[in-house]
């Protein structure tokens, strides 16, 4: 007896000591609609706490919809460790052979081959992706094989020009067109847009994001279809740089001026097609820090993406409350939390 329980003990154990040590983290969807559908979420950025926001939007799709959701983290390969300072590793990316989504929010990642290959497997079959924030110059500083994915590419591969974020969600790294911190961003929706199913159970005005709206250039090319506009608002108080919000609230006032005449589209949907690919579709929002995602509405927005991104009809008014406990970390460079391995994101 006591030969088995110390053996119950060393297997009890080893399985905890693999737990620590696992590169990524997956969760194994609840019944509902997406049963059946596989997520990959990619996040890998130094400044908007994507290793926050991109665990408690795979929580949510997977314990309140039903999809298994795999999330990938940027990883130390000499501690383990989560850490979006380190640019070229985000182990799983073959997790994306059996995906039916590919959710992405990186800033300029300069992946080995043998990580990029999944994902250019995955865009070639035309498969559908979800861009957030900083997806739009995803990578950056690669050589060789996959040199055209880089923001801002000017190579030889005419099809590829400005990039992975030009060519597959609409846009690259342009500007920041709200002050950086200073002023956020309230979600208007086109008039055009009336209906659209993505915005099933969203209020006009509803979404609010801490970052500030990115620039783009306008009009979005090939068949691009603005969803939401973002509204520059000034912030009404005092500047709080130590609250993760910046002080910044949903109802503070627009700023006065052009800078909201035009109003830069902050969230669209997309066709693309790789040269030697299918074609597919993607939806892109220029929002999406671990902040911003605090919002339900703009949560209620990127589950919608998903439902229609995999062929889903979008429900009237999604479940998109969080799911545990999220207090999201204000965003900027040197924030991530540190000693965190993809084991600290399991569901207790």
């Amino acid at each position: 007896m006591k030969y088995f329980a110390s053996l119950l003990v060393a297997l009890g154990l080893l399985s905890t000591a693999r737990a620590a040590d696992k590169q990524w983290v997956t969760y194994e969807g609840k019944d509902g609609p997406g049963k059946g559908k596989h997520i990959v979420f990619i996040s890998g950025d130094e400044e908007y706490r994507s290793e926050e926001g991109l665990p408690q939007m795979a929580k949510i799709l997977s314990q309140r919809h039903g999809f298994k959701c795999t999330v990938l983290f940027a990883i130390d390969p000499a501690t383990g460790e989560i850490n979006p300072n380190h640019t070229k590793n985000i182990p799983g990316t073959d997790a994306l052979n059996s995906a039916d989504l590919m959710v992405i929010l990186t800033r300029f990642r300069n992946l080995p081959d043998e990580q990029m290959k999944p994902i250019d497997d995955y865009l070639k079959a035309g498969k559908p992706v979800l861009g957030l924030r900083t997806a739009t110059h995803a990578f950056n500083g690669i050589k060789g094989t996959y040199d055209r994915y880089n923001n801002g590419y000017k190579g030889p591969a005419k099809e590829w020009a400005d990039g992975f974020g030009r060519l597959v969600l609409g846009e690259m790294w342009i500007s920041h067109h709200g002050g950086h911190k200073t002023e956020a961003t309230r979600g208007v929706f086109p008039a055009d847009a009336k209906g659209n199913a993505l915005l099933n159970g969203i209020k006009d005005g509803e979404i609010f994001a801490v970052s500030d709206v990115y620039g783009v250039r306008l009009p979005l090319p090939g068949d691009s279809k603005p969803v939401v506009l973002g509204q520059v608002l000034k912030r009404k108080g005092p500047a709080d740089m130590k609250d993760p919000f910046f002080g910044l609230k949903p109802d503070d006032e627009p700023v006065e001026g052009k800078k909201n005449d035009p109003m830069m589209p902050v969230a669209w949907t997309k066709s693309y097609q790789l040269p030697d690919g299918k074609k597919g579709q993607a939806f892109c929002t220029t929002m999406g820090s671990s902040t911003d995602l605090a919002n339900e509405g703009l949560r209620r927005l990127v589950v919608n993406a998903a439902y229609q991104l995999v062929g889903l009809s979008v429900p009237e008014k999604a479940n998109a409350e969080v799911v545990g406990e999220y207090k999201p970390t204000a965003y900027g460079f040197g924030g991530h939390t540190k000693g965190l391995k993809p084991a600290a994101h399991e569901l207790k």
